[in-house]
């Protein structure tokens, strides 16, 4: 799916949502409204299924999705992201994303985005 393949109908509805953030000590409620004026935003596709986050399409190639957590009923997904497009530091360079899927749409919007510092706990924790 592309973002600009969206109806009217599902743009309205991304458009009244807000998302939460803490990104470069910025943090508290956006609008998803302010993130579809950049005109540079475009829907990824994770696993089969289309997500949209506040991030410009020019950082997409800079993405790698760490860990994939889809809820039991497929309504929302928890991504642990890298983003080296700022920092090439595996510790500098992580963000989370919690993502809802839009009723009656199979688009997933971010309803969380922070960055996350990237640590190893191997050690101590399961493997899957």
């Amino acid at each position: 799916m592309k973002f600009s393949e969206l109806s009217q109908q599902t743009l309205e509805k991304i458009k009244t949502l807000q998302w939460d953030r803490i990104i470069e000590k910025h943090e508290g409620p956006e609008s998803w409204e302010s993130v579809l004026r950049w005109d540079t935003v475009e829907i990824l596709e994770i696993e089969g299924r289309s997500v949209l986050l506040p991030i410009d399409q020019s950082q997409h190639d800079n993405l790698t999705i760490l860990r994939t957590i889809w809820s039991a009923d497929g309504n929302s997904v928890t991504l642990f992201l890298k983003d080296t497009t700022y920092f090439d530091d595996d510790f500098m360079s992580g963000y989370l994303a919690i993502c809802d899927r839009l009723k009656e749409d199979d688009l997933f919007v971010s309803i969380v985005y922070h960055e996350w510092f990237i640590i190893e706990n191997k050690e101590a924790l399961a493997e899957e």
